[in-house]
């Protein structure tokens, strides 16, 4: 009993902090959201106005009143309520209209907010994130969150003003039947709220499965050359059928809760119902009310009814939003591993000098450190060659340098000072990375070279093509530079797509490279195109080069060989070759294998 107490109070304060951090994306538009409920109003006074009106012209049939039944009784009552409706049309526009258009704005606020937030989120973080997830939250959850937002204050409202409108105007009829009447309505609504509960659980669960089943399906279709090249279909099918599965299991279990809800919901409109005729029937006898007044209470009941139902109903949105604000708030509580420091400064331009000083790094959750008490020290305009056994640490290395990722203990410097006293924008401005994996986004050719300077021209697009080695291959292309490259360049070859994203990097003109093993994947052909790009590209500029292949670093400066206790060797090509240590074994077993 004590832990479903402490289960309900942490919904309640759980909803509680759900809506104050809704609550500030409604003061832009508060005056739309006042409207909103000004209309809401309107049309409630619509429908509390009709039994009214209906139990003046019965108490005139009857004679009850005293009041006569005319003609120009009958057309000025009806007059007054068609204008009334007239009233409640104009409201009910500006409420499925505007209103609907205030919550788009509110979820297109909190879209901005939420996609702004993840920009900002470090890399640890995308780690352990499933993509697919990010976008269910991003466009089912905020839409959610939209109706929410748009008919919550608006729903409550209306039910608040129907509520204690028909208990003001029942009590001008008969106050003990009204009394009696609405200490029903707390039973019942008592009930119904407490079952709903579950509702919330349901919906956070169903929220759960599809963002995973989202996730499942992006993994699949982004990786649909490698599931064809390995006949992988079946399995891929197996794979989202189980996710299907379970997506579809949690949504009956919804629905069944949904239609107990509703069944116990209309057992309770029976019931009320005929406790109103059955009362309002023993007062007719006592004379205490006549026909006239039952037949308003009946209409007031339904409008009572009517709203506690929507009220009911609505709850599931109602949770529905919670939940989305929820899940909104989750991300958006999640802090970036990396900030700027208050005090941060902007970088300039960089001279280029490197220093690696007593760095010691693990990733989280592990326990075994990637680089330990690690030296280094990169001269201005030095082509330094880093090699090594996988997982010796040299991709985390030239991770550090942009501070993808933050040491664990040490500092790394640029130009001799600590690179956490810069800002992350204009660190990252003055270094250019080339990796393995070229990203290219769905857009054009242009697009995706002028990424690396935004306001570049079409000539100093142009001109960055030719230093890569990329101008010919596309203007050959059917639109030329404005050729579209398809989901991740998909359109073209790995050296077209490599060539592109170095254009990229010599348009941003950066003085700090880092090469991440940039032509492992390519052909010879490709490879030398590319190479040739690259030692254009290097020229003048500090560079870093991660090798695979050992014959593309033969004119490195410096080489450095990194294994898990360090720098195992350093020297150039020639020098470590005559050293005949682990360098010597590497470039032997390379040049055998080639």
């Amino acid at each position: 009993m004590q832990q479903e107490e402490k289960r309900k109070k942490l919904t309640g304060n759980q909803s509680m902090k759900a809506l104050k951090r809704l609550l500030p994306y409604f003061s832009p538009y508060k005056k739309s959201l006042f409207f909103d409920l000004f209309c809401a109003a309107m049309t409630t006074v619509c429908e509390l106005v009709l039994p009214m009106i209906v139990r003046r012209i019965t108490n005139a049939a009857t004679g009850e009143s005293g009041e006569v039944l005319t003609p120009g009784l009958i057309l000025g009552v009806g007059c007054v309520y068609i204008f009334l409706r007239f009233v409640d049309a104009l409201a009910s526009y500006y409420m499925n209209s505007y209103g609907h258009i205030m919550g788009t704005r509110i979820e297109t606020d909190l879209r901005r907010d939420l996609f702004s937030h993840l920009q900002k989120l470090s890399f640890s973080y995308y780690n352990n994130a499933k993509i697919g997830v990010l976008m269910s939250r991003i466009t089912n959850d905020l839409f959610d969150i939209t109706e929410f937002a748009h008919h919550c204050p608006e729903e409550f409202f209306i039910a608040g003003v129907k509520i204690i409108g028909s208990f003001a105007i029942l009590c001008t009829v008969n106050i003990p039947l009204t009394l009696i009447i609405f200490a029903m309505l707390p039973g019942m609504a008592f009930c119904m709220f407490r079952f709903n509960r579950k509702l919330k659980d349901g919906h956070k669960e169903s929220r759960r499965k599809v963002g995973e089943l989202n996730a499942t399906i992006e993994d699949s279709l982004l990786g649909i050359h490698v599931v064809k090249s390995f006949a992988g279909e079946e399995k891929e099918i197996t794979k989202f059928a189980e996710g299907n599965k379970g997506f579809f299991k949690i949504k009956s279990y919804v629905y069944k809760l949904m239609g107990t809800f509703h069944c116990i919901s209309r057992l309770f409109d029976g019931l009320m119902y005929i406790m109103t005729v059955i009362i309002g029937s023993f007062f007719i006898m006592n004379e205490s009310i006549n026909a006239a007044d039952l037949m308003a209470y009946l209409l007031y009941v339904t409008t009572l009814f009517a709203s506690i139902r929507t009220i009911l109903q609505f709850s599931e949105q109602f949770y529905r939003g919670i939940t989305g604000i929820e899940r909104f708030g989750e991300i958006m509580d999640t802090e970036p591993d990396i900030t700027d420091i208050p005090e941060a400064k902007s970088l300039g331009r960089a001279e280029g000098d490197i220093v690696f000083d007593n760095v010691t790094f693990r990733y989280d959750g592990t326990e075994t450190d990637v680089l330990k008490s690690f030296d280094l020290f990169v001269k201005k305009g030095e082509n330094l060659a880093v090699v090594g056994p996988s997982g010796a640490g040299k991709t985390t290395l030239c991770s550090l340098i942009p501070r993808f990722y933050e040491p664990t203990e040490g500092k790394i410097l640029i130009d001799g000072t600590d690179i956490r006293e810069y800002t992350q924008k204009s660190l990252r401005q003055n270094i250019g990375i080339v990796e393995q994996d070229v990203y290219l986004f769905s857009g054009s050719v242009r697009e995706n070279i002028a990424y690396g300077k935004p306001d570049s021209t079409d000539e100093e697009i142009e001109n960055a093509a030719r230093l890569a080695d990329a101008y010919d291959f596309i203007t050959s292309l059917p639109d030329g530079f404005d050729t579209y490259v398809g989901e991740r360049g998909v359109k073209l070859s790995g050296g077209q797509k490599q060539r592109i994203s170095i254009a990229r990097v010599f348009l941003k003109n950066p003085p700090i490279l880092i090469l991440d093993e940039a032509t492992s994947a390519l052909d010879n052909e490709s490879e030398r195109l590319v190479r040739d790009s690259l030692s254009r590209l290097a020229k003048g500029r500090t560079t870093i080069t991660i090798a695979h292949r050992l014959t593309t670093i033969k004119n490195a400066d410096r080489i450095i060989v990194l294994t898990e206790d360090g720098i195992a060797e350093e020297g150039s090509h020639q020098e470590l070759l005559k050293k005949d240590g682990l360098y010597s074994e590497l470039y032997k077993l390379y040049t055998t294998e080639e």
